[in-house]
C-alpha cells in the first residue's frame, strides 16, 4: 500500500470513529458505562470486601476467645493488629507496577489465591507469635489489592465519574464491617468442631471463600476495554476514545522516568497525609469496635451483632456521597464534611461513660470516615497525571496511609 492509501484509509479510519461517536446521544453514552458497571463493579467489590474482611476479622476473632487462648494481653493483639500493614507499605508500588506489565486478570486473582492460602491456614496459629508471622504475610500477600483495584477502575473510567465507582467498590469495606459481625456470630457456634475454635473457624471458611472467588477472577475479570468482548465495536470506540480525551494526550505506556516523576511531585505527599488522617480512624473502627460494643457492657455474641448497624450506616453514606460528589463535580468540601461528622462520633465515644451515648458516637464515627475515602481516591486519581504515574501515585499514598492502620492498631489497649 503507498504512503497516500495508508493515509487515505487512516483518515477514513478517524471518520468513521468519529461518525460512530457522534451518533450516540447522551442516553446511549450513559448506557454504556452502565454495562461496564454490571460486567467490573460487581466483582472488584466482591473481591475488596474478602479483601477486608480477612484483614479486619482479627477484631471479631478477638472477641470470640482468641484473645484468651493465645494470651493476648497488654500490647500484644495491637502489635498482631499492627504489623499486617508494616508490609502494605512496601509492597504496593511494585504491585503497581506488576499490574501495569501484566495482565490485571492474572495478577490480582494470583494476589487473591497467595492472601487466601495464608488467612486460611491461620486456623492453625497456636501464640501470639505465630499470630505475628501469619498477619505479616497476609499483608505481604494482600498489598497489591486495594491499589491495584482503584487503579483498574481507573483504566475504565474518565476522572468525572470516578467518585460513585469508587465509592461502591469501597463500600465493601462498611459491607465487610457488617458482614463480618454476624458470620462470626454464627460461625461462634462451631467452638470444638474439627478440634478447632470458633475464631480458628473464623480465619478458615473466610480464607476457603477466598481463595474459591480468587480462582473464579481468573476467568471473570476483563483486562482493558480494548480487549473486553463483551463491548461492541461502535460501544468500544467510544469508551477507547473517551479516555483518549479524559487521558488529555498523556502517555500510558511504562518508562521509569514516570516513576520518579510520581515519587518526586509533592502532592503526592499532600495526599499521602490527607488519606493517613483518614486510614487512622477508619481502622481504628474496623478493628475495635466489637471490643468496644463488649465493654459497654453487652455479651461477646450481642458484641458481633451491634458492630453491624455502624457499618450499614456508613456503606449508605458511601455510595450516596460518592454519588454527589460525582454530580456537583466537588471533592474537598465533602470530605471536610464527613471528616466533621466523624469527629463528633468519636467526641462522644471519648467523653461519654453510658452505652447508649457511645453507641451513638460509634455510628457516626464509621458513617463519617468511611463517606470520604472513596471521594479522596477520586480526587487524588483524577489529578496523578498519566496510566504508569497514576498507578505508582495511587501505591504511594495508599502505601503510606496504611502506615496509619499501625496507629490505629494502638487507639485502644487492654489491660494487662
Amino acid at each position: 500500500m503507498t504512503k497516500e492509501g495508508a493515509l487515505h484509509e487512516g483518515t477514513n479510519s478517524d471518520a468513521d470513529e468519529k461518525q460512530i461517536i457522534e451518533e450516540l446521544n447522551p442516553g446511549e453514552r450513559a448506557r454504556i458505562l452502565r454495562k461496564i458497571d454490571w460486567r467490573l463493579l460487581p466483582l472488584v467489590t466482591l473481591l475488596f470486601l474478602l479483601s477486608f474482611l480477612d484483614r479486619v476479622n482479627v477484631g471479631n476473632a478477638k472477641v470470640a476467645g482468641m484473645s484468651t487462648d493465645l494470651n493476648l494481653t497488654g500490647f500484644k493483639y495491637n502489635i498482631a493488629a499492627a504489623v499486617l500493614f508494616i508490609p502494605y507499605s512496601l509492597a504496593e508500588v511494585p504491585s503497581n507496577i506488576a499490574l501495569k506489565l501484566f495482565r490485571p486478570s492474572r495478577w490480582i486473582p494470583t494476589i487473591m489465591v497467595a492472601w487466601g492460602l495464608v488467612m486460611t491456614l491461620m486456623c492453625l496459629v497456636n501464640s501470639f507469635q505465630s499470630l505475628v508471622v501469619a498477619r505479616l504475610f497476609l499483608g505481604l500477600a494482600e498489598a497489591g489489592l486495594f491499589p491495584g483495584v482503584n487503579y483498574y477502575i481507573c483504566l475504565w473510567y474518565p476522572r468525572s465519574q470516578l467518585s460513585k465507582r469508587i465509592a461502591i467498590f469501597f463500600s465493601a469495606a462498611t459491607i465487610a464491617g457488617a458482614f463480618g459481625g454476624l458470620l462470626a456470630y454464627g460461625i461462634e457456634n462451631m467452638e470444638g468442631v474439627g478440634g478447632l475454635h470458633g475464631w480458628q473457624w473464623i480465619f478458615c471458611l473466610e480464607g476457603i471463600v477466598t481463595v474459591l472467588v480468587a480462582f473464579l477472577s481468573f476467568f471473570l475479570m476483563y483486562d482493558y476495554p480494548e480487549t473486553a468482548k463483551f463491548l461492541t465495536e461502535s460501544e468500544r470506540v467510544y469508551i477507547v476514545n473517551m479516555l483518549k480525551e479524559d487521558a488529555n494526550n498523556l502517555s500510558t505506556h511504562y518508562h521509569i522516568r514516570f516513576v520518579l516523576q510520581a515519587m518526586k511531585d509533592y502532592k503526592t505527599y499532600v495526599q499521602a497525609l490527607i488519606y493517613i488522617g483518614l486510614v487512622v480512624p477508619g481502622y481504628a473502627i474496623a478493628l475495635f469496635s466489637p471490643t468496644i460494643i463488649n465493654d459497654l457492657g453487652y455479651s461477646a455474641a450481642n458484641a458481633q451483632l451491634l458492630s453491624v448497624p455502624p457499618f450499614v450506616l456508613g456503606c449508605i453514606a458511601t455510595i450516596l456521597v460518592g454519588i454527589k460528589s460525582d454530580q456537583h463535580n466537588l471533592r474537598g468540601p465533602y470530605i471536610i464534611g464527613g471528616a466533621f461528622v466523624s469527629l463528633v462520633g468519636y467526641i462522644l465515644l471519648y467523653c461519654s461513660v453510658q452505652a447508649g451515648p457511645s453507641y451513638a458516637g460509634a455510628c457516626l464515627a464509621a458513617l463519617g470516615v468511611f463517606s470520604t475515602v472513596a471521594v479522596d481516591l477520586a480526587w487524588m486519581i483524577s489529578n496523578a497525571g498519566g496510566d504508569l504515574k497514576r498507578g505508582v501515585v495511587i501505591a504511594i499514598v495508599i502505601g503510606l496511609g496504611n502506615l496509619g492502620g499501625i496507629c490505629s492498631s494502638f487507639i485502644y489497649i487492654d489491660p494487662p
